[in-house]
């Protein structure tokens, strides 16, 4: 007979320590991301980019993160205060939220000799949804009344034509995302994030990339497009000198 693999019990001290380590990797890696795009751009301009914070301003990731958690809450006069203040709270919790259905390293179990947390059995995906797809896609959605409700609090003209802005971009792609995916769904057969890792496991021949090509450069497309960055920075328009929904969100 075949050996099945029967895994440790999934416990919600499991779940939370899989959580935290989302929330730790991924804020690691927005800074880390920012940092290499600053030089990046720096390179790109003949400039240094950032030099004064650490040897070769490594540290400029700590350094922003720390700016980031001290800044003060400035709230226009005319805006609507509570819609303004959880504005940004939607943005971010619908962004880790859809985290939840992704695999992020695989399971582990803590080792017997640490303290409290010992023999702890970490799941390799915080919910293990089998409409994980679905699941993650429908968050997306959601997280579009972030910048939404951001840019019609402020009272601003700016932030309203930002909003406007914002809603038509990120409905307009999540059309093209949604598309481009059915065809690796119809060859996984499932919505399981778990399914489609395991139908690509056998290597980086069996990856969907080379099945389905036009729907990965569609999908790459549409997944840049949602990070607002040129060219597809309609919500700030940045060559215009002005932030649209964030022209009174920032300190």
């Amino acid at each position: 007979m075949e050996a099945v693999n029967i895994l440790p019990e999934v416990t919600w001290i499991g779940v939370l320590i899989k959580a935290v380590i989302i929330l730790a990797v991924i804020s690691a890696m927005a800074g880390f991301g920012t940092f290499v795009e600053r030089k990046v751009l720096a390179f790109m301009q003949r400039r240094l980019g950032p030099m004064h914070v650490g040897p070769y301003g490594l540290l400029q990731i700590a350094a922003d993160g720390i700016k980031l958690f001290t800044k003060e809450d400035i709230i226009p006069q005319n805006a609507n205060k509570l819609i303004f203040m959880i504005a940004p709270v939607i943005t971010a919790a619908t962004a880790f939220i859809a985290l939840s259905a992704v695999p992020v390293f695989p399971d582990f179990t803590i080792p017997e000799f640490m303290p409290i947390l010992g023999g702890v059995f970490v799941p390799s995906i915080a919910a293990d949804l089998n409409v994980g797809i679905l699941f993650v896609l429908g968050m997306m959605a959601a997280g579009l009344y972030g910048p939404l409700l951001a840019g019609m609090s402020q009272a601003n003209k700016w932030g309203i034509i930002g909003a406007a802005r914002t809603a038509v971009q990120f409905l307009s792609y999540e059309v093209v995302t949604g598309l481009s995916i059915l065809a690796p769904i119809m060859l996984v057969g499932s919505l399981s994030f778990v399914d489609f890792n395991d139908y690509q496991q056998e290597g980086i021949l069996s990856w969907m990339i080379w099945q389905q090509p036009v729907a990965f450069i569609l999908f790459l497309i549409a997944g840049f497009a949602e990070t607002n960055r040129t060219p597809f920075d309609l919500w700030s328009m940045r060559q215009k000198s002005f932030l649209g929904m964030l022209q009174s969100i920032r300190g």
